[in-house]
């Protein structure tokens, strides 16, 4: 029996609830990663993995987007975050956490240091002119 990584059936009724209830910052933010706009790039809003539901999900990429507002700042949430952070990451994936003021801020900031992280494209072989 194979264990199921990512968007596992159980938090299925709970990713959509989420999706459903974008914070401000999120809902902003998707408006500019949604239908590929992001050099092609496909991101998932509300992505499951393992027990973990991450804000944003590039799969081709497995980067990672997290936006943290005043709650993130405790000190147990810090270490929470820090732990979860650790765990993605050992599975993989690349995330970047961004305050969400810095959205609101500096959105092209944020769209920049995403794109930072994307793998550059394969090389195509140009066509023969024979």
């Amino acid at each position: 029996m194979s264990k199921r990584t990512h968007n596992k059936k159980e938090k299925q009724t709970f990713r959509k609830e989420l999706r459903n209830n974008l914070t401000p910052a999120e809902a902003y933010l998707w408006n500019y990663l949604k239908g590929r706009q992001r050099q092609g790039r496909k991101f998932r809003r509300q992505h499951g993995i393992e027990n973990f539901i991450v804000d944003f999900y590039c799969y081709e990429e497995k980067l990672v987007i997290e936006l943290d507002g005043e709650v993130h700042n405790h000190p147990d949430r810090i270490i929470y975050d820090a732990k979860r952070s650790k765990r993605l990451m050992q599975l993989g994936n690349t995330v970047l956490r961004f305050e969400n003021k810095m959205v609101f801020e500096n959105l092209s900031s944020v769209l920049n240091k995403i794109a930072e992280h994307f793998n550059p494209p394969p090389h195509k072989k140009a066509p023969s002119l024979d």
